[in-house]
């Protein structure tokens, strides 16, 4: 059966997230997603990822997305709570890991951790990350995140990233870890870092997954894992019937749905419509 969830640019002026959650759930949403930007720099040496001559205002406006997601497991009981997506190689890997298992813990096992690797380069810098070395540092953080997560005396040695032997708690409530799902375009990059240490793949909008379904899971395979295990969830899609039921035909049984960085009136009335696309 094809779950739904919806995401948004969570801001201090779209519609509370918090209420969003809530509204969600009760309409049989599966999961709600919010993206990180720490800041944005005026520099704008990065164009916008979208093309646009100027930046959209959400994107120098997000809340904190684990504050947030906090605050929404306070007030729902199913509806999955996930990061699409999370900036990790601008985080600290030691904090990060104990922000994620916290949130599992309290929401009692709903947490999962979209990542990415981030496209704008004055943000990164700003947190000494080089545009060319953030794959490279995304990847060490997750390894020593799971480190931290799997293990009681735990510890991790790498280029970026070097952690002496220590105690971290708490752990994550979902064994073996919160399920980590990594957004992009697909090639063999992407794909190799999803065979190597996460759980899925967010294509943004959907376009061209069934065409590369089949390199992640050749990916999947010649690292020695079980490519049924690793999920695709179309991310931030425009759905119209005939959309879902072609994700479906692929195999695919979650879509999460763009809601617009915008006040309640404009968000309710969208949700009550997409929730005409959820299984009676």
């Amino acid at each position: 059966m094809m779950k739904l969830g919806v995401t948004i640019f969570a801001t201090d002026q779209c519609m509370d997230v918090v209420e969003l959650a809530r509204e969600s759930e009760a309409r049989g949403f599966h999961s709600l997603y919010i993206p990180e930007h720490t800041h944005i720099p005026t520099s704008r040496r990065t164009p916008p990822p979208t093309g646009d001559a100027v930046l959209a205002e959400e994107y120098k406006r997000t809340l904190d997305p684990f504050v947030a997601l906090g605050a929404c497991a306070a007030v729902t009981q199913k509806l999955v709570l996930g990061t699409g997506i999370a900036l990790v190689a601008q985080r600290d890997p030691i904090v990060f890991a104990k922000e994620i298992a916290t949130l599992d813990v309290l929401s009692k096992g709903r947490a999962v951790l979209g990542i990415g690797f981030g496209w704008n380069e004055d943000e990164m810098e700003d947190h000494g990350v080089t545009f060319k070395e953030r794959r490279d540092v995304a990847r060490e953080k997750m390894l020593a995140m799971q480190a931290l997560w799997a293990n009681e005396v735990a510890s991790f040695e790498g280029q970026y990233v070097k952690i002496p032997p220590c105690w971290s708690w708490p752990k994550p409530v979902q064994k073996p870890r919160v399920p980590i799902l990594i957004g992009g375009g697909g090639g063999p990059k992407l794909f190799a870092h999803i065979a190597e240490y996460a759980d899925g793949w967010i294509p943004i909008g959907g376009a061209g997954v069934r065409e590369l379904i089949p390199q992640l899971h050749a990916a999947v395979e010649a690292r020695g894992r079980d490519p049924r295990s690793i999920r695709v969830i179309p991310f931030g899609t425009l759905p119209t019937p005939g959309k879902l039921d072609y994700y479906a035909s692929l195999g695919i049984d979650e879509v999460v749905l763009r809601i617009p960085s915008a006040p309640r009136d404009t968000v309710m009335p969208m949700l009550d419509e997409f929730r005409k696309l959820l299984p009676s």
